[in-house]
């Protein structure tokens, strides 16, 4: 794409990037590493974008950041991480992400290493409340710099950059990794990952945004925003016949996302 060199990168984001004249972004293709992608490269910096494929990234995510990045004119790598294979990951308890996000981003300190690079940044915003999300602190015990939390920009400031910026990415919904599916304290298993990414693909293909399907025992419980709720419900038949191919059962939680 023609990048937009008339600032559709605030000053104060400038001026934060110009501190890091050369990193690596952890990139997942989210609304919030493809822009701050977009604005390292409109800042001049020396980026270079690694994507982490686990077992917890669906096969879409890899696709949208390998569209932007060729969209962006960027390097891309992708690190491969067998997440499974940590213990403290797999058990799925309360400090899970933390384990996770310390697995990941020493997988990217190990490549960028590798590639001459000492920094590296990722795409935390003003909006994530650090205390709600223990894989915040695996970041900050690693140095990860958060060159859009650092400077204060918001979630929706970032969706708004992104528009203007004609990102395809400014109105992607928030993803979170298919491990949040399940419960706390359910160990996690490849089958079921599988299992639920191809449930999710199901819906994505009938026309549904924004959803979750978690999974209790063996019944997929499907969270979907309140608009779409009534379309979903009409449309109960084929959901469930889709669906119960993978799960012993499906039902509607009538609590919107």
């Amino acid at each position: 794409m023609d990048l937009n060199k008339n600032a559709v990168v605030p000053k104060v984001l400038k001026e934060c990037l110009s501190e890091i004249p050369k990193a690596v972004l952890a990139f997942s293709g989210g609304v919030d590493s493809s822009y701050l992608l977009y604005a390292a490269i409109e800042s001049g910096v020396d980026v270079k974008a690694y994507y982490v494929a686990s077992q917890f990234q669906p096969q879409f995510e890899l696709e949208d950041a390998l569209k932007m990045a060729e969209e962006l004119g960027a390097i891309m790598d992708v690190v491969p991480v067998d997440i499974l294979s940590n213990e403290l990951v797999k058990g799925n308890g309360e400090e899970r992400c933390y384990y996770c996000k310390q697995m990941m981003f020493k997988a990217i300190e190990k490549k960028a290493a590798e590639d001459g690079y000492n920094v590296i940044m990722d795409g935390s915003n003003a909006s994530d409340d650090e205390s709600d999300r223990p894989g915040m602190r695996a970041l900050s015990e690693m140095d990860v710099r958060s060159p859009l939390r650092e400077t204060g920009i918001t979630k929706d400031q970032v969706r708004n950059f992104s528009k203007s910026a004609k990102l395809f990415t400014w109105d992607k919904p928030e993803y979170a990794c298919l491990a949040t599916r399940l419960p706390t304290g359910v160990p996690i298993d490849s089958a079921m990952l599988q299992k639920i990414e191809k449930a999710e693909q199901a819906l994505a293909l009938m026309g549904f945004t924004d959803f979750r399907a978690r999974i209790v025992g063996d019944t997929a419980k499907l969270q979907m925003p309140a608009s779409q709720i009534p379309a979903v419900a009409a449309r109960y038949a084929e959901v469930h016949s889709s669906l119960s191919l993978l799960f012993g059962d499906v039902v509607l939680d009538l609590k919107p996302r």
